[in-house]
């Protein structure tokens, strides 16, 4: 055991009490926390315990609380604090039921692929300073046993166990977002919980479809690019790419100095998204003001969703899962990501990342491109221009997934990733209907997208 969390700190275990950082964060006030332990190895429950942090937020109207609903975050990597801007969102569209946000294994206050690294104490809090890295790496190869535990079907078990331990009384639903969804999924394969219904908000593609796998996410994003702009538009923007000086001004304001790639993030966000065209226009007579504004904006943003100081990803944990479970291509090298990255428009940084991973990868298990037997009631809610999970995708999945259960499909019009944040009227629209059991429109356009 490597300490409490800090937001359990003095918290009885197992049972919920009054978060410890609700005075530094008003919008946390009402929010109950507990610190929980699981088996490291499932199939070992006598063996080594690791402990899980899980924070609850009673229902808005309670009078008439009907139940619960668990917000599972992606990543792999992302904390449940992650979805803390995002509450205003929740509320509304869940206003009758408590939200549950749990930690996954090696995320926000549960226990760390590199405990002592990933410290709130240590240089940099839970994200990593530039010196943490070479013991960090340096510590999973020294305890494979463990390091190979932080598994998608382990942290699917913790996921079915405190659903389990822990659940309330009333209805139990589940959404999940990104890799959420696949964690979610994987859990109704390996442990399935007794559940009253499921939301699945940017679903990964099948994972036996390599074509959608990271090492081609330079792909997704420039077909989603390419997509948003028009042909038009990508040809005055390809043109600023071909005729750019290499001593122009600009290009000491793009963040790394690839436009390319700070053009794939901003797919992201719709706003900022929306000022590309502008942004090109600009470039190419020598203007950079839009350009720098939006880079200030996309970083307002950033420190807007990691204000906690658990909010950070844990990307020890990112490069394990995504190394071992995500990447079909475990030759990739640094010339064929260069390669295939050379015409486009939009670039991603994940593809380089998983060349020469420096983790120690675990093999697959046999859950591993399989399909839950059942389902409860299921909605899908997806973007079409979403940069992470390919909208195409996200539909072959769930023909797939239809045959296990009952499943609904809701597309959000020119709708990017994660649409609780960047698309949340329609969200809001959409889930309630959902989980109120009325009828769930099979498209939406957020207001401010042209349909």
């Amino acid at each position: 055991m490597y300490g409490l969390p800090i937001q359990a700190a003095a918290v009885e275990a197992d049972r919920f009490a009054p978060c410890a950082d609700i005075a530094e964060f008003p919008e946390l006030a009402d929010s109950l926390c507990l610190t929980t332990s699981v088996p490291l190895r499932h199939e070992s429950p006598d063996g080594t315990s690791i402990e899980l942090s899980v924070r609850r937020f009673p229902a808005t109207e309670p009078a008439s609380r009907r139940g619960e609903i668990w917000l599972v975050a992606g990543g792999p990597g992302e904390p449940g604090a992650s979805f803390h801007p995002l509450l205003p969102t929740f509320r509304q569209a869940f206003p009758h039921y408590d939200l549950v946000l749990p930690d996954h294994r090696g995320t926000g206050g549960s226990e760390r692929l590199c405990p002592k690294q990933e410290s709130l104490d240590s240089p940099d809090g839970v994200a990593l300073a530039g010196e943490e890295w070479g013991p960090c790496i340096g510590a999973l190869y020294a305890d494979t046993d463990r390091t190979s535990a932080f598994t998608i079907t382990q942290a699917a078990h913790d996921l079915s166990t405190l659903l389990t331990r822990h659940r309330g009384d009333g209805e139990v639903l589940l959404y999940s977002v990104s890799y959420g969804t696949q964690l979610a999924l994987r859990m109704l394969q390996a442990a399935p919980p007794a559940l009253d219904g499921l939301i699945l908000d940017g679903l990964v593609p099948p994972e036996n479809e390599a074509k959608w796998d990271l090492s081609h996410r330079t792909a997704v994003v420039d077909e989603v690019g390419r997509a948003f702009l028009g042909e038009a538009q990508a040809m005055a923007y390809q043109r600023l790419l071909d005729t750019a000086a290499p001593e122009a001004a600009w290009r000491s304001h793009v963040p790394g100095g690839d436009l390319r790639r700070f053009f794939g993030a901003l797919l992201n966000f719709p706003t900022l998204r929306a000022r590309i065209p502008s942004i090109v226009d600009e470039l190419s007579g020598e203007d950079d003001a839009e350009l720098r504004a939006t880079v200030a904006d996309l970083q307002t943003m950033m420190e807007e969703m990691t204000r906690h100081p658990l909010s950070p990803p844990s990307l020890p944990l990112v490069m394990l899962i995504s190394a071992s479970e995500n990447n079909e291509r475990r030759d990739l090298s640094r010339e064929t990501v260069e390669a295939e990255a050379e015409a486009a428009l939009f670039t991603s940084p994940l593809p380089g990342f998983l060349v020469d991973s420096p983790v120690p990868r675990y093999e697959r298990d046999e859950w591993f491109g399989s399909t839950p037997a059942s389902l409860p009631r299921t909605l899908v809610i997806h973007g079409t221009l979403d940069p992470n999970t390919p909208y195409a995708g996200a539909r072959a999945h769930a023909e797939g997934l239809a045959e296990a259960g009952p499943l609904t499909f809701s597309t959000v019009h020119r709708g990017a990733h994660l649409l609780a944040y960047v698309a949340p009227t329609c969200f809001i629209e959409v889930a309630s209907a959902f989980v109120e059991g009325t009828l769930v429109p099979e498209r939406c356009t957020e207001p401010g997208q042209e349909p």
